[in-house]
């Protein structure tokens, strides 16, 4: 059931107003841009259509690191992704980290700006993590207000991206897709739709990943990210430390099939190997996006 249908709309008591923005442009395939990867990035000019970032890494004035980003951004579009918004987070909104986030943005001119849909500290500590949320008529006001003024101090809509579980909370009143629905019906904001991370959950609470991929809109997805995991018997850990497993793949091609054409990227965190064996898994992304799409199929 559509969530629209059984929510009351209480926008308006939260002075709640889309941000209008035209969708950003599909970028082709493209891989998480880390720092092992700098010299043959520079010195080879690999085939990757566009790098995303870790909005953090860079956010410190000056230094070897943004020197290397300003000429990796005159060579290829970039995005940005961010670890420490804390969007769900009841403390006060951190503005120091707003204003660095903008900066950074400035300087980059990125395509989009992403982050997750978590909590990552309480008591002005961050504990590097990216933590649930209870799925309540609550909460989803709480989050909608929150990127409405993370939105307004930016200047532009940002992206939210769907995060792995291992715990669930008994008092949700709607699922993680319906969630994501209104968030971005009622902010405005675009989704990054994190194949891996649904694969995760769905293992971890027992429910099929394709109809948590059937639950979101497939007009508000921008991104996909591919990733590997540990898989321990019972559970699974989102350690970005493999290459990306078949199920995931196999998860990629509904996916496509559900969203259309949408900018692709690899993601590893750790184990991280030379460039060229991810470039391998970013041309397999490029592969199987055209065996699946018709030669000219329009992004949506």
């Amino acid at each position: 059931m559509n969530v629209a249908s059984r929510l009351p709309d209480t926008s308006t008591a939260h002075s709640a107003r889309p941000m209008q923005s035209a969708k950003p442009p599909f970028l082709g395939f493209g891989l998480g841009l880390r720092a092992q990867h700098y010299d043959e990035i520079l010195n080879g000019n690999p085939p990757i259509d566009w790098f995303e970032v870790i909005s953090e890494n860079y956010m410190l004035p000056g230094g070897q690191p943004l020197r290397i980003l300003d000429q990796i951004c005159e060579r290829y579009p970039v995005v940005m992704h961010g670890v420490s918004l804390s969007i769900a987070s009841t403390a006060p909104p951190n503005f120091e980290y707003l204003q660095g986030l903008k900066d950074l943005a400035k300087r980059v001119q990125p395509k989009w700006v992403s982050d997750h849909l978590c909590w990552t500290g309480v008591h002005g500590k961050n504990l590097h993590d990216l933590l649930p949320i209870p799925y309540t008529q609550e909460a989803l006001d709480h989050v909608v207000s929150r990127v409405q003024l993370v939105q307004d101090f930016l200047g532009r809509a940002i992206v939210l991206e769907n995060v792995s579980t291992y715990v669930q909370f008994n008092n949700s009143e709607m699922t993680e897709w319906e969630f994501l629905s209104e968030l971005s019906r009622r902010s405005g904001c675009w989704l990054l739709f994190d194949i891996n991370n649904v694969y995760v959950s769905a293992f971890n609470h027992g429910y099929d990943p394709l109809t948590f991929l059937n639950g979101i809109p497939a007009d508000r997805v921008v991104q996909f990210h591919m990733a590997g995991h540990s898989h321990m018997g019972t559970h699974i850990i989102d350690t970005h430390d493999h290459p990306v497993c078949e199920d995931v793949w196999d998860l990629y091609v509904a996916a496509l099939k559900r969203f259309g054409r949408v900018s692709t990227m690899i993601e590893r965190d750790d184990n991280i190997p030379p460039l060229d064996e991810l470039m391998v898994e970013v041309v397999r992304t490029r592969e199987i996006a055209e065996q699946v799409l018709p030669a000219g199929a329009p992004a949506r």
